[in-house]
């Protein structure tokens, strides 16, 4: 099967939770022989990327230069009138035999936008847009039946702007820009010109970002339409919800084919809040990179200190303030704990000024956004590592504690913790729970050794490779249901 896969985040481009499911989901349906087509909104070193094709703002260079030479110019049609394009002059000299093998791969006109105010740049809707890409898509289609055409300017119009307008789409290297909605129209451009040029079975994408862009090809293509749903705007913004991305989200949701969700929580959350049918949600939990190296038993490094760990973005739904105000209690009975507080976002300052009023500023350590070996060694280093996460899609950081080793105490309100057995499990607001169960942890050490012990064995059934597998399950769901 070819996968047009859809998503922002990639490693090395954004190496957060997404970009690592995004890594090891693609990884595992290369593994099981399917094609993933992955497109980013930015060219990235590509040392990643041997199990896909990556597929950028690059991919449309040659394009360009190659419109440049081959387009002609088009006389303006009469008022009230349009011009009729190359090919469609082409096509109306076409045989009957032949123009049956085109309109047998053709995707029927009058797609409407789900975003009636969704404007893309440069003033157009995204039914324009459609009807643009659906002249590439003809003309790609003709040379499928043995039919060649030079390309016209509306094509021409729009691959350059997918390429000139890529350089505006998010905030370099690692970062998401500051405008979203800006970035999602400017995605969906890029995403119909490279599809306009491709051929695949399924479109899969990747969170709200992505949504209008899967809309798009799915009108372009007429292929289905899976939208993966790692998070909703409820998880990011409990109920003061931005009703733009909201709508967005319910758009993507209900125009697609299938949904697939991260946890029965996050489906509960679909069906209940977003009106989507609980028959057409696929629960497909994340896994857990099973062969990457790790260090040799033995090799950990000795310390005194005992160090509790949180990783993870330092917003509302990652619950940072709970881990704090857990850490204060801890100390009490444990004052050679250090708490570790890895990641970056809005509530960081917040959080220092919080540990310091609490007067345990120099027990907490803040580092900052980790990557890459950085997050093996704090893993490695951490005796014990907390999610308090207020509201939680999964929480794929547990199992990559667990993959290193290291005892995990998670959020109740998580969907991870719907399927692991061996962490301890706390209400997010519980922070004397919370405290007792870290105490718990660093004092009493056939507890950490039975947690570490059985969450390893927990985790051979927890893979990419079951994933992918469910994924292809719900993409076939999506094709043999789609009309």
């Amino acid at each position: 099967m070819r996968i047009m896969m859809l998503g922002w985040e990639f490693p090395p481009f954004i190496a957060g939770g997404l970009g690592t499911a995004c890594y090891g989901l693609t990884k595992a349906l290369a593994r099981q022989g399917h094609e993933v087509l992955f497109v980013l909104p930015k060219a990235i070193d590509r040392s990643h990327s041997s199990h896909v094709e990556l597929l950028t703002p690059d991919e449309l260079r040659s394009a360009v230069q190659s419109i440049q030479q081959q387009a002609p110019g088009q006389a303006p049609a009469a008022p009230g009138q349009r011009r009729k394009t190359e090919t469609e002059i082409a096509i109306d000299r076409l045989d009957k035999s032949t123009r049956s093998r085109i309109e047998a791969v053709a995707v029927p006109s009058g797609f409407t936008s789900p975003y009636p105010e969704f404007q893309m740049p440069g003033g157009k809707s995204l039914e324009a847009l459609i009807e643009e890409a659906r002249v590439i898509r003809s003309q790609q289609m003709m040379r499928v039946a043995g039919i060649e055409l030079p390309v016209n300017a509306a094509a021409a119009e729009l691959i350059q702007r997918a390429w000139e307008q890529a350089s505006n789409m998010g905030g370099g290297e690692g970062h998401y820009g500051h405008d979203l909605m800006g970035d999602a129209q400017r995605y969906a451009v890029l995403c119909v010109a490279l599809a306009s040029q491709r051929n695949f079975d399924v479109i899969h994408a990747h969170d709200w970002l992505t949504y209008p862009a899967g809309l798009a090809v799915r009108s372009l293509t007429g292929k289905p339409l899976v939208v993966h749903v790692h998070a909703t705007e409820f998880d990011r913004s409990g109920d003061h919800v931005n009703q733009q991305v909201y709508e967005i989200e319910r758009a993507g949701m209900h125009g697609s084919d299938r949904v697939v969700a991260v946890s029965q929580l996050t489906k509960n959350i679909i069906t209940r809040r977003y009106g989507i049918a609980p028959e057409k949600i696929d629960v497909v939990y994340n896994g857990v990179e099973q062969e990457e190296d790790q260090p040799r038993k033995g090799a950990r490094i000795e310390r005194d200190d005992k160090i509790v760990l949180f990783l993870g973005r330092i917003t509302m739904q990652k619950g940072p303030e709970y881990f704090i105000r857990a850490a204060q209690k801890v100390l009490t009975k444990i004052p050679n704990a250090k708490f570790v507080v890895a990641g970056s976002g809005d509530l960081a300052m917040r959080m220092i000024h919080e540990a310091a009023a609490l007067g345990i500023g120099q027990k907490v350590l803040f580092t900052g956004f980790l990557r890459g070996r950085d997050v093996k060694r704090i893993f490695d280093l951490a005796s014990c590592y907390v999610m308090p996460s207020v509201s939680e899609p999964f929480g794929i950081a547990a199992l990559e504690a667990m993959h290193h080793d290291t005892p995990v105490i998670i959020s109740k309100q998580s969907g991870v913790s719907e399927v692991l057995t061996h962490a301890l499990k706390v209400d997010f607001w519980d922070v004397d729970e919370m405290a007792n169960k870290i105490v718990a942890v660093l004092k009493y050490p056939p507890l950490s050794q039975t947690l570490r012990a059985h969450g390893a064995m927990e985790l051979r059934g927890l893979n990419w490779d079951g994933a992918a597998e469910k994924c292809v399950r719900s993409y076939g769901r999506a094709i043999a249901g789609h009309h």
